[in-house]
């Protein structure tokens, strides 16, 4: 006899009526979120144009434009794979299959194209901190390691099913359920570890192996600013940044309808506070510092806005599992942690970083990364990843500032330094192969003429001198941290500005003579 059919409710009929129609909603979303952390890689140009020197601005500009087509090529063929982000296949360790996008269900396709968007931003932040005196060549070659190999890998740790640090524990073939890192997994929601921590460790072994630019130290090993050519462009790469981030965080839902519009939202706010937060902080900090070494008050809109998007950086793992106010407190902390590791780089380790993308890329995400061990809440956790699977009570662990004990931060931690052991170990022994090949740097001719005449075609300003000369603009901060000796202007801005004065005055002796010669007319 066969079974009697039960009948759907009205809720399960309209649940199956518009299945399809939710479908393309979230897919729809995650597209236009893409779209915006595409947009990104345009902030990342802007700023780090902006903060180089006139001569090299345009190789920059080249080197951020190519860092986007490689990452969609070799994303396309290797990273994706090794990823695994959507099946949860491979190893605890890596992803093994969908290369070249075999086997990926055609309604996916979206996205591999929100996740060529991380891996390109991860990719990009590295090129600020070797500006100015890495060859072309070199940036080509570790784009292909950290988007190819370096970047998926991470990926798969924490955010694929399978991966040994991912909060998501996937069912066995023997119907048990995976164990997690101390019970819990590491939760890094948008990826201040995944993304920018990656960036950021990359960028500190880059530099360190580099080294300095020429005449960025003294012969006392003093730091010496370097400013940068153009404010106005670095700042709007800041906007442009923080405008990407709202499909950065948000879009990591990876859908707004099934009932996680409310999470959509919560990440909308806290990611909005801790970047204002980050770059209110910064400022004042700054101010302070500067008022006790020199004696001067300097509002500098550069350090603000690198403050703001360490902010930025510092909620992007916490931004879906923390109240609003601890965003705030996040970006606070990001500020000073961006400060002293800006401190730390330059005038401890002698790292020189012209954009501070070590800084504000890895030491705040570090931070981030770490804060949700404190932050995140019990009713956040579980509205975000789900009860956990396998359990009889579903609880997950959440922040030890809340009462959820010391595991979900030492899960953090361990995700922490297993990133900086593999981007660092890897991405250190290939920058040390390339400078033993000699493909590292360029020469000390090229790098005093500047990349752009050398290398690029010319300056990226048509018709002016490649340095501070006819149509250049304000110079970028004097640095983070000045000593008294600072507030003194380079020897080529003296020179320049002498020689500005000697125009002035000769014009002006010009227009003298023409006003006499007028009046004795009449």
């Amino acid at each position: 006899m066969a079974e009697e059919s039960v009948p759907l409710t009205f809720e399960d009929q309209f649940a199956e009526a518009f299945a399809p129609a939710t479908a393309d909603i979230n897919a729809t979303y995650v597209i236009i979120s893409g779209v915006f952390v595409f947009l990104m890689q345009a902030g990342f140009c802007m700023l780090t144009a902006g903060s180089v020197r006139a001569r090299n601005a345009r190789g920059i500009i080249l080197k951020n434009l190519m860092d986007t087509c490689v990452a969609a090529l070799v994303y396309f063929l290797l990273g994706w794979g090794l990823a695994g982000l959507l099946i949860g296949d491979g190893n605890s360790f890596i992803g093994t299959s969908q290369f070249a996008l075999g086997g990926l269900d055609p309604t996916m396709l979206y996205n591999w194209f929100f996740q060529f968007c991380f891996a390109a931003a991860a990719c990009t932040i590295v090129s600020g901190a070797l500006a100015e005196r890495a060859t072309f060549v070199s940036y080509i070659l570790y784009s292909v390691l950290i988007i190819g190999f370096v970047y998926p890998v991470v990926t798969h740790w924490v955010w694929s099913p399978s991966g040994w640090a991912s909060a998501f524990r996937s069912e066995q073939a023997d119907g048990t359920f995976r164990s997690l890192l101390f019970g819990c997994g590491a939760y890094d929601f948008a990826g201040s570890g995944a993304v920018h921590m990656v960036g950021g460790v990359a960028a500190f072994a880059g530099a360190a192996l580099l080294g300095p630019r020429m005449g960025r130290f003294d012969a006392n090993g003093k730091p010496v600013p370097i400013p940068g050519h153009n404010v106005a462009l670095a700042v709007l790469g800041t906007f442009i940044l923080w405008f990407g981030w709202y499909g950065f965080n948000p879009g990591s839902t990876l859908m707004v309808m099934n009932g996680t519009s409310a999470i959509v939202a919560r990440v909308c706010v806290t990611t909005t506070l801790g970047g204002a937060a980050g770059g209110i902080m910064t400022l004042f900090t700054h101010v302070l510092i500067q008022y006790k070494t020199t004696g001067k008050v300097v509002w500098d809109v550069m350090v603000a806005a690198n403050g703001a998007l360490a902010g930025l950086v510092a909620i992007t793992a916490p931004c879906a599992t923390v109240e609003p106010w601890a965003a705030i407190i996040i970006g606070m902390c990001g500020a000073w942690v961006y400060l002293g590791g800006s401190y730390l780089n330059s005038h401890i380790l002698k790292i020189d970083d012209p954009v501070d993308a070590i800084a504000v890329h890895g030491w705040a995400g570090i931070w981030g990364v770490l804060a949700n061990g404190l932050f995140a809440t019990e009713g956040f956790v579980a509205q975000t990843y789900g009860t956990m699977p396998g359990t009889e009570d579903g609880v997950r662990l959440y922040g030890g500032f809340y009462g959820g004990g010391g595991k979900l931060f030492a899960a953090q931690l361990v995700y922490v330094l297993a990133i900086i052991g593999w981007v660092g170990g890897l991405m250190g022994m290939f920058f040390f192969a390339l400078k033993m090949a000699g493909l590292f740097r360029v020469s000390a001719e090229v790098e005093a003429e500047g990349c752009d005449t050398s290398h690029y075609g010319g300056s990226v300003y048509h018709g002016l001198t490649p340095e501070t000369g006819a149509g250049a603009t304000a110079p970028a901060s004097k640095g983070v941290f000045p000593s008294k000796g600072d507030a003194a202007s380079s020897s080529s801005d003296s020179d320049e500005l002498e020689r500005l004065k000697a125009e002035v005055a000769d014009l002006s002796s010009k227009v003298d003579a023409l006003a006499k010669a007028g009046t004795s007319t009449v």
